[in-house]
């Protein structure tokens, strides 16, 4: 397990998906991450890659041959090395091999930089193709944060605030992970979108392209909250297991197939293209 902190927060990741495992605010001592509870959801943060979402028959079509490939990619099983790690960043490498080249015909390294910039902690995504072609690939994170974040409290009390006051549409998703085609006006009030246990009965809520780069995380009951910033993901997904004390703000770059759509990696919709050479960077931000 790897720790770093500052003077907000204390954080631990550890190798398997370099997945971010405790956030922990120093003023108040609160564990903010879902402890990945086994009998309910057993992740904390997971960092999707090299797809996000579910495939038609779980299988990835590149250049007309398939490859099995799991629900939000094989990034989240694997163990990274360790690059480097001092007391407020650590970075981690997922390099080709090849178990991932019989799944994703592609060389490449994955990386996952965590950086504590006073009340934030930066978390950066960096792809580079080290292959004689382009890669196509899609990066995302998942994680999930304790609500209520106080003992005694409701989870109805929490409330998502976004950053601006839009039209939303949810794009609905079917039993297999897949989008159904289908979208729905998103239940909210202003630029709020109130906790409800049913709220994800039929699965996340993935938003396409909104105005806003910000989710917060607020209560009726007091101002403590915590915000996901997110400037360079064109998706969305928030997420629970229904009934659970926690809430999943997951930027993405990528999405899931359309059922019954089944296309190359390369018409795949929100795949990153990076050419030969290139290094692919972006971040999102957790602060309070």
């Amino acid at each position: 397990m790897t720790i770093i902190e500052n003077d907000f927060y204390k954080v631990a990741i550890r190798t398997q998906g370099a997945e971010l495992t405790s956030f922990i605010n120093k003023a108040t001592g609160v564990e903010h991450l879902w402890q990945a509870d086994a009998s309910i959801w057993p992740w904390h943060a997971p960092n999707l890659f090299p797809i996000v979402g579910a495939l038609n028959k779980g299988e990835l079509l590149v250049d007309g041959k398939q490859y099995p490939m799991e629900r939000h990619g094989f990034n989240r099983h694997s163990e990274l090395l360790v690059l480097s790690a001092d007391a407020q960043s650590a970075k981690f490498s997922l390099p080709y091999c090849e178990k991932t080249l019989a799944v994703y015909p592609y060389k490449f390294d994955f990386q996952v930089h965590y950086d504590l910039i006073d009340n934030a902690l930066r978390v950066t995504y960096k792809v580079i193709n080290l292959d004689k072609k382009d890669i196509y690939f899609s990066v995302g994170g998942h994680p999930g944060f304790n609500v209520p974040f106080n003992k005694g409290e409701q989870y109805e009390d929490y409330y998502l605030e976004f950053e601006t006051e839009e039209k939303l549409h949810t794009h609905l998703i079917n039993a297999d992970g897949l989008f159904t085609g289908e979208s729905k006006p998103a239940t909210m009030k202003g630029n709020k979108l109130f906790l409800t246990r049913d709220l994800f009965a039929n699965d996340a809520l993935v938003f396409k392209n909104m105005q806003s780069r910000m989710i917060t995380i607020k209560s009726t009951k007091h101002d403590q909250s915590l915000s996901v910033e997110f400037p360079h993901f064109n998706y969305v997904g928030v997420w629970a297991k229904p009934g659970a004390d926690f809430v999943c703000i997951e930027p993405w770059l990528g999405c899931a197939d359309t059922a019954g759509k089944e296309v190359d990696i390369s018409q795949k919709e929100g795949m990153q293209r990076l050419r030969v050479g290139h290094v692919f960077e972006a971040a999102f931000f957790i602060s309070m």
